[in-house]
């Protein structure tokens, strides 16, 4: 499913997170928004999945407007930065949940729910821990978990808000790993923020440099897999100070 980003701008009382945004996506494509707190890269992946609200401006999939659709309505998985995952239901219950919450007449049947949760859990290997709580998790089975939920509901678009940052560099690829079989088997449009310009580098088709709400540039893979980042002003985007935390 393509993306179509058109003019899109969002303000927190005085603060303009978002400054008329244009950007296009193609199906199947995983970009990478990059730049400092506050820039607007996570406002922006809300607006895409439909839980905030822009301004102003119009989101596309596919060529159709979605800008006024509910979230539940657009085939979009998100998978947070910090799991937010639910501590009083089992692993299974999180997984379900997207399931369980359908209108009586779209639900799946108890057994029908039962295998399309063991199906992802198998996927992201954690079947056996179906019946734990995520306070018994290590962070990695955790983010797996995250995976799974997000994909309970079939989306055919997946967005990524820094999805290793708080994990050990050997869970990171085992992550990463996870996020390639997913997009390469279900062929799935990806958008992640990321400030590891490692795996930016690796795995995204598409880097998008925000700075103040703006996008500033936008790099192909070549010109990604070519660039000095260790010299060039992306890398100063990465420690720049914008003040306003929320981003």
């Amino acid at each position: 499913m393509s993306i179509e980003i058109r003019n899109v701008s969002k303000q927190f009382g005085d603060f303009h997170a978002l400054r008329d945004v244009s950007l296009d996506i193609n199906s199947g494509e995983l970009i990478a928004l990059l730049g400092p707190s506050g820039c607007g890269k996570t406002t922006l992946l809300r607006i895409i999945a439909g839980l905030e609200t822009g301004d102003a401006g119009n989101i596309l999939f596919s060529g159709e407007d979605t800008t006024d659709k509910h979230v539940r309505e657009r085939q979009v998985g998100f998978v947070f930065q910090h799991y937010a995952l639910f501590r009083h239901m089992t692993v299974f219950e999180n997984v379900a949940f997207g399931l369980r919450v359908k209108p009586r007449g779209q639900r799946p049947s108890e057994d029908q729910i039962k295998k399309k949760v063991h199906d992802l859990l198998s996927l992201v290997q954690l079947d056996w821990l179906a019946d734990r709580f995520p306070s018994q998790l290590s962070g990695g089975q955790r983010q797996r978990i995250a995976i799974a939920r997000a994909l309970i509901l079939e989306p055919q678009i997946l967005l990524l808000d820094e999805p290793t940052s708080a994990l050990d560099a050997s869970i990171q690829a085992e992550i990463l790993n996870l996020l390639e079989q997913v997009r390469k088997d279900r062929g799935l449009t990806f958008v992640m923020v990321s400030h590891d310009l490692s795996v930016i580098s690796h795995m995204c088709e598409k880097l998008v440099v925000m700075k103040s709400g703006k996008v500033v540039e936008t790099l192909s893979t070549e010109q990604l897999r070519s660039r000095d980042f260790s010299t060039d002003y992306t890398r100063q985007l990465l420690t720049a100070s914008e003040g306003f935390r929320r981003d």
